[in-house]
């Protein structure tokens, strides 16, 4: 499989300065493609094919002296922004045809857009120098803050400046086989929520960190600044960078807690099973900002892909499969509960159940999976102790209900 790679880079003032050129370039010969096929739709022509757009907008453009400039930079990034320029258009009518959810139909890109990309494959003869910096064409050398170790050689580099103003490279590579994990005889399944992020059917509950409700302060703070500042004045743009850094650290740290947690959940358990949640339902109610704090989606493809990686397995069930409503212990349907109800006891076999808990044992037996220990989520109703048993204990500190 194919994965992605993303470093932070810290270009020179030069180099930046190539960068927004190559930015502005990729741009131009992107609206120009879009232009172009938009017109002949237009006009009941049949689009122009990507060959013909690219000899039309970027060969015989640069003879111009109107596109002179595109000279300046690398072609293979005017090419690759004319196949982006095709992808947009395959999803959208692949969308259309209903083969992927739908989506809208490609725009214009804007020089105000505050994320730029620009993509060098292997025929710009890009390349990763001795010293560990990234040669890229028209460009320089650029310095690269390496985290970790590239599995493979990459076939391609996209070179992202993000809202916060922020340089990133981005490697593509190749995984194979190697990557596959000794197998273990644990398997688990999840429940995720607000209040606890995710509750495992071993009992074990994983707190939500909420980044956004624990930034909101400082957050709230820099658009107010923001919304102090004169339109189209310098001031206002630091004010916008400093919004964008503010969010960016929210996100940052939301992407590493779902890294970190994925990570562990697939290097520990053989099979993992997780609720198909409807997250745009969710996101409509007055839970929407918690909603959107949690980051479930984005979580749940972690696992996904992890899995398949790892060669482990990965199971979602139903999002109207009744985990919360169905005793874990003996089978019986008990009916829906207000969230208000945390813990119930099954009215037919006694068994007293912690809500998300047996939500969780239940999501794993669901997608047929062995569910380890049973007795950790499951107690029986409370039956008198006897006689020579009865009298005061010592309090014990439990990790997992």
């Amino acid at each position: 499989m194919q994965l992605r790679y993303s470093f932070r880079l810290y270009p020179s003032p030069g180099q930046r300065e190539s960068l927004a050129r190559a930015f502005g370039c990729a741009r131009v010969v992107y609206n120009d493609g879009l232009r172009a096929r938009e017109d002949a739709r237009a006009a009941g022509l049949a689009f122009p094919k990507t060959g013909d757009l690219s000899k039309l907008l970027i060969t015989e453009a640069k003879k111009t002296p109107e596109r002179a400039w595109l000279a300046e930079v690398s072609a293979v990034i005017l090419q690759q922004s004319l196949r982006d320029l095709d992808a947009a258009y395959r999803n959208f009518f692949d969308g259309l045809a209903g083969k992927r959810p739908r989506m809208g139909p490609p725009r214009f890109k804007s020089k105000r857009d505050t994320r730029q990309t620009v993509r060098f494959t292997a025929n710009a003869r890009w390349s990763i120098t001795p010293g560990g910096k990234l040669r890229l064409p028209k460009i320089g050398d650029v310095q690269v803050r390496w985290s970790r170790r590239l599995p493979s050689t990459p076939s391609s580099v996209t070179v992202v400046r993000d809202s916060a103003g922020r340089y990133f490279a981005s490697f593509v590579v190749e995984t194979g086989p190697q990557e596959t994990l000794p197998g273990t005889p644990t398997e688990i399944g999840i429940d995720l929520g607000l209040t606890h992020f995710a509750v495992l059917s071993d009992g074990t509950k994983i707190a939500s960190p909420r980044f956004l409700r624990r930034a909101e302060k400082r957050l709230k703070k820099t658009q107010r600044d923001l919304s102090r500042k004169k339109k189209g004045s310098q001031n206002r743009a630091k004010a916008r960078v400093k919004v964008a850094r503010a969010h960016a650290r929210v996100a940052d740290a939301r992407r590493e807690f779902h890294h970190q947690l994925s990570t562990r959940l697939i290097r520990e358990n053989q099979a993992v099973a997780v609720e198909d949640l409807a997250v745009k339902g969710l996101a409509r109610t007055r839970l929407a900002k918690s909603v959107h704090d949690a980051g479930w989606s984005a979580f749940v493809a972690m696992l996904e892909y992890k899995a398949e990686r790892h060669g482990r397995q990965f199971v979602r069930i139903g999002r109207f499969e009744p985990t919360s409503q169905v005793c874990s212990a003996c089978g019986v349907k008990d009916g829906p509960k207000p969230l208000a109800v945390r813990e119930w006891t099954c009215a037919a076999c006694g068994s007293v159940h912690d809500r998300d808990v047996n939500a969780a044992v239940n999501v794993a037996l669901a997608a047929g999976l062995a569910v380890s220990a049973r007795g950790a989520q499951v107690r029986p109703a409370p039956v008198p102790a006897p006689r020579d048993e009865a009298g005061t204990h010592p309090k014990l500190t439990l990790t997992r209900v």
